[in-house]
């Protein structure tokens, strides 16, 4: 993709993607997928000084479940909610940032964690910026832009073989760290679907030990 400028245009042509794509749910990508608790994860768009970046956080120590660990704003999702209300509800609670229902452009395939999580990824566009997010203490460290542009980094993705599991470990590169699935797996999607027009599937990549509980 050559257009890295937080436009009305691109805002359309990745809608446009996200149409075509045809999601995957539960029952196409996992056995016993009833066991797992929804949730919903949000690949937020914003204006970072003209030009398209996701939202990523860092996850505050404290936290029991994965605390240190890069993430997407997210939760799990109410009886009561869709994955949608859920993502939109998530990101105003961990990052001060509210949006609108028109605010969701599309959704990826769903991802079973091996810590019992069925993700829905939920994509929006924001003309918010960086200064408009504020991190929750309790439970956001630390808010990040991941540009398109370091997004599509051919040193990414990694994939690594581990003793624990028969199905390779996928990672993305960020800066000078590396973020793991399940997030980098949802991020690797999106990146293949959002800006190179794959339908690329990521439900066979696992995660690595840590993230297991």
């Amino acid at each position: 993709m050559s257009d890295h400028r937080h436009t009305e245009a691109l805002r359309g042509l990745l809608q446009k993607r996200l149409a075509r794509f045809q999601p995957k749910h539960a029952d196409d990508i996992a056995n016993n997928t009833a066991l797992l608790t929804p949730a919903a994860v949000a690949l937020t768009i914003l204006n970072d000084g003209g030009k398209p970046s996701l939202i990523v956080t860092r996850r505050t120590p404290k936290l029991k479940d994965h605390g240190g660990q890069w993430a997407l704003p997210g939760g799990r999702v109410d009886p009561d909610e869709t994955a949608i209300f859920a993502a939109r509800r998530e990101l105003h609670e961990e990052i001060s940032l509210r949006l609108t229902a028109n605010a969701m452009i599309g959704t990826l395939d769903q991802y079973a964690t091996r810590s019992g999580y069925l993700i829905t990824p939920v994509v929006f566009w924001s003309d918010a910026t960086p200064n408009d997010l504020t991190p929750s203490p309790d439970e956001v460290e630390s808010i990040h832009m991941f540009s398109f542009n370091e997004l599509q980094r051919t040193d990414s993705p990694n994939l690594e073989t581990i003793p624990e599991s028969d199905r390779p470990v996928l990672s993305m590169n960020y800066l000078d760290d590396v973020i793991y699935s399940p997030t980098a797996a949802i991020l690797y999607q999106f990146r293949e679907v959002c800006l190179f027009d794959n339908h690329t599937r990521v439900a066979h990549y696992d995660q690595p030990v840590f993230a297991w509980k």
